[in-house]
């Protein structure tokens, strides 16, 4: 019930936050305009509290929790593609959600992603670089997984606050529980 009334009040809030924007974000291109686009994604996504609405509406889960294979600080949790998302910049259309344990067995959503293929799929040229919510994407990035194309992304700490900023790629508040992320390959 507290779950319930919780979710309840996060959409709530945030369609009301995206009414109060809209306005603003629609005659303003600059800052007014990037908060009125976040106002879209929380309220795009307040739903995705709920785990199951993800997978319901298209998101595929990983099995494994990623950390940074650099060996930075933080994780992005646990990925849910939905690949009709690639290439979109609509704010409300997230290519990529990130859950992590919510210490009771289940999923709680932390941060969202956006992947846009590179045109030329040069690691050396950036002339197509896009932007959202005032913020240009990193890369572009060699693909993560065998057939992924060359890309920029942009991730988005909506539900869980990144100490290290609101788009870095990891959020070293994020972590992984142990024999939660992928297997290393052996030699």
């Amino acid at each position: 019930m507290a779950r319930s009334l919780a979710l309840a009040l996060t959409a709530a809030a945030s369609l009301t936050l995206a009414a109060v924007t809209a306005p603003l974000a629609a005659a303003d291109p600059g800052p007014g305009r990037a908060q009125g686009d976040r106002a879209r994604t929380y309220a795009a996504t307040a739903r995705y509290q709920v785990h199951a609405n993800a997978v319901a509406d298209g998101y595929k889960p990983d099995q494994y929790c990623v950390v940074d294979k650099a060996g930075g600080p933080g994780a992005l949790g646990y990925p849910h593609f939905n690949h009709k998302y690639d290439n979109s910049l609509d704010p409300a259309k997230p290519a990529a959600l990130f859950y992590e344990d919510d210490g009771r067995g289940g999923k709680r959503l932390v941060g969202v992603q956006w992947l846009v293929y590179d045109r030329d799929q040069k690691l050396t040229t950036d002339d197509d670089r896009p932007t959202m919510f005032g913020t240009a994407f990193k890369g572009p990035k060699p693909g993560n997984f065998p057939g992924q194309p060359v890309h920029y992304a942009l991730h988005l700490w909506l539900w869980k606050k990144n100490p290290d900023g609101l788009f870095e790629t990891f959020n070293r508040a994020v972590t992984c529980l142990p024999g939660t992320t992928r297997p290393k390959p052996s030699l």
